[in-house]
Formats: C-alpha cells, sequence, structure tokens
C-alpha cells in the first residue's frame, strides 16, 4: 500500500516527507494507522550516525489503530488503540526469563532495518528502505510485529501516548522494574528530559526521600522537575561540585542514580554520588568512560548497570503506567508539546535546544 513517510537519506540532512509504498502482512505482524509518534534522542543519533542505515524511515514511540492483522496474530485485533515498542525474537533465553529488551537479536532486529525473515516492510519505487526500532512509525502507516504491539485502553488520548513505548518506559521502568526502591531510598537522576524526568515522576509514586535532579542551567526543565517530584535540583555547572551536593543532601550518597545523558562527565559524577553499594543505571547512549574500578566501584561495591527500556516487559508495564496516568499520579502529559507530521524537523530543532522536552508529531 502506499504511505505517507518522514525519509532520511544522509547523515545530519533534514528528514523528507516523500511517498513510499509498505508491504504486504506476514502472519506475525500488524497493521498499524498512525495517530502519533513521538520524537527521541534515538531518533536524531539514528538520522545523523546511520544505525539502520540509508535511506530509512524513523520513529520509534508510535501510537496507533490496528487496521488488519497476520494470521497468526491473537493479541490485538482491527479497531485496538496500540502503542508500539521495541521487538525481540521471543525465544530467547532473555525473552523466555521476561527480559525482552535483552533479547539475543535485539539489535539485528530493531537496528538492522529489515524484518526477521531479511525482507523490507518499506521500499520506494523498487528500492528498498531500512525500517527503525521494528516500527517506523514517522510513517502514515506501519507494519509491526506482534510483539512490539501494545494494546492500550481506548479512554486515553492515544496522541499522548507514543513516548511510553521507549523514553518514558526507559526512566520509569529503570525505577520500578530495576531498582525496585524501598520507601525511604534517595535518587538522583541525571538529565531532566523525557526520560529523566519519567524516572523522577517513578520515585515519587514509590515515596523516595530523596529525589534529586542534574541538569545543565535550564529554568524550564529545572521547574519541570521540581513540579514533578523533584525534591532537590542541582545546576550543573562551573563552580559546582555536583557529587559533594549529592552528599551533602543524602548525607553518604544516594540509594540509586540514574544517568540519562551519557555524557562522560555524568556518567562518572554519578557512579561517584551513590553510596556503598549503591546501583547505577546508564541508561543514556554513551561513549568511551575512563574508571579506577579500584577507587570507584570495588572500593565501596557499588554497581553499575546498564538498562535497556526500563528492563519492562511492555504489554505488561505500559498499561500500568497509562492506569497510573487516568489516575493523575504520573502526569507524563506535561512533558509534551504536540507538532504537525510536516513540521517534524522544527520538533527535532526544539528537542536538541533544550526548549521542549518531548515533543509529538500528529499525523491527522
Amino acid at each position: 500500500m502506499d504511505i505517507t513517510v518522514a525519509m532520511a537519506r544522509k547523515s545530519g540532512e533534514p528528514l523528507t516527507i516523500e511517498k513510499a509504498q509498505l508491504a504486504d502482512l506476514e502472519s506475525d505482524e500488524v497493521l498499524v494507522k498512525m495517530i502519533a509518534s513521538g520524537v527521541c534522542h534515538t531518533d536524531a543519533v539514528g538520522r545523523d550516525a546511520g544505525m539502520a542505515g540509508y535511506p530509512v524511515v524513523l520513529g520509534h514511540e508510535g501510537s496507533g489503530i490496528v487496521q488488519e492483522v497476520g494470521s497468526s496474530v491473537s493479541t490485538v485485533e482491527p479497531g485496538d488503540h496500540v502503542v508500539l515498542s521495541f521487538n525481540s525474537c521471543g525465544v530467547c533465553e532473555s525473552c523466555l526469563s521476561g527480559h525482552p529488551a535483552e533479547c539475543d537479536k535485539l539489535n539485528q532486529i530493531n537496528f538492522g532495518g529489515r524484518r526477521k525473515d531479511g525482507s523490507a516492510a518499506i521500499t520506494q519505487d523498487g528500492e528498498e528502505v531500512s525500517n527503525f526500532f521494528g516500527q517506523s512509525s514517522f510513517s502514515t502507516y506501519s507494519v509491526v510485529s506482534e510483539r512490539g504491539v501494545v494494546k492500550v485502553d481506548e479512554d486515553a488520548d492515544l496522541k499522548l501516548l507514543g513516548p511510553l513505548g521507549c523514553g518514558v518506559q526507559t526512566g520509569a521502568g529503570t525505577v520500578l522494574q530495576y531498582f525496585k526502591p524501598k520507601f525511604g531510598d534517595s535518587i538522583v537522576v541525571f538529565g531532566a528530559g523525557a526520560v529523566g524526568l519519567s524516572g523522577v515522576m517513578a520515585a515519587k509514586l514509590m515515596n523516595m526521600e530523596h529525589i534529586i535532579v542534574v541538569n545543565r542551567p535550564n529554568p524550564y526543565r529545572l521547574d519541570m522537575a521540581r513540579e514533578l517530584g523533584a525534591t532537590d535540583v542541582i545546576e550543573s555547572k562551573p563552580g559546582v561540585d555536583v557529587v559533594a551536593e549529592i552528599k551533602r543532601i543524602t548525607g553518604n550518597g544516594a540509594d540509586f542514580a540514574l544517568e540519562t545523558t551519557g555524557a562522560a562527565q555524568c556518567i562518572k559524577q554519578s557512579v561517584n554520588a551513590i553510596k556503598p553499594r549503591g546501583i547505577d543505571a546508564v541508561v543514556g547512549i554513551a561513549g568511551d568512560v575512563t574508571f579506577n574500578v579500584n577507587d570507584d566501584i570495588m572500593a565501596e561495591s557499588k554497581t553499575i548497570a546498564g538498562v535497556i527500556e526500563g528492563d519492562a516487559i511492555p504489554q505488561i508495564f505500559i498499561p500500568k503506567i497509562v492506569k497510573y496516568y487516568q489516575k493523575g499520579l504520573f502526569p507524563f502529559d506535561k512533558l509534551t508539546r504536540f507538532y504537525k507530521f510536516e513540521d517534524i524537523n522544527q520538533a527535532f530543532a526544539d528537542s536538541a535546544s533544550g526548549k521542549v522536552i518531548k515533543p509529538i508529531v500528529v499525523f491527522d
């Protein structure tokens, strides 16, 4: 079928709105009419670093309505409202033990640009186009594996829900699913973007005593952190000893650190800011970071973990977050700003500048 997509053709270049063609469904796939899609930092990396090759249709925080299902699909049916999340194989040890974000084939089927069988879901005049994160949600329609589809309550505003599939799930899931904090524990969150602030909202749900947010000077984001539950905010700037401030607030360091920025300096600070036996989860896309293993980690029995997608099972986790949102206990809608699909490059620019926390492009 014919579709309209936002195409990335070269590194660093703006996306272009173009026509393309979508393949027929395979037996385990679902056809979704896209209603909206969040714009995430990972999309910017995919655009500039060619994670799935070029040309590519990006987008991985989609929400929409099921139009058609393959012959073996049993969890959704036409008319269902769905959020799209990452794809996984379903048969490896990680998937079968409830950790699909650690799937043996995660990179292959989310960033390899093709379906699990190697075929292209999107073409343009006979040329194969890479898909992204198993969904390519910067498109009017998308073909998605059943394992990447999450049915949600039809009473919730579908335009808002796409970011639950990645950014919100990553931040909130890391706190709720991976850390599993106890009443009175403390956390420091590095980065007041959508992932970090989702972690803040999750920490507030758990009544954590100290919820500290570290961010570059940005009054809008720091004020939002306070509104969503931060007990303390720290501006990361010259002259401010971030680690000393965290230890002053907590007494001996935080129980947990959620590092969302991927910046080497922040990662090192996050390790030094947790107390003995503390846990530091690094969820941002990062490069090389140098540690003194004995002094920074072993001497105080600290744990540094990489956590993907909040270690969550999307089909279980996302509907729970929707319920908390509907009860007013997880107001992630405060992070969002809507853009028309044709204004998608402006959404990327506003996100990169820090003016917007979570842009969402809307198709209708």
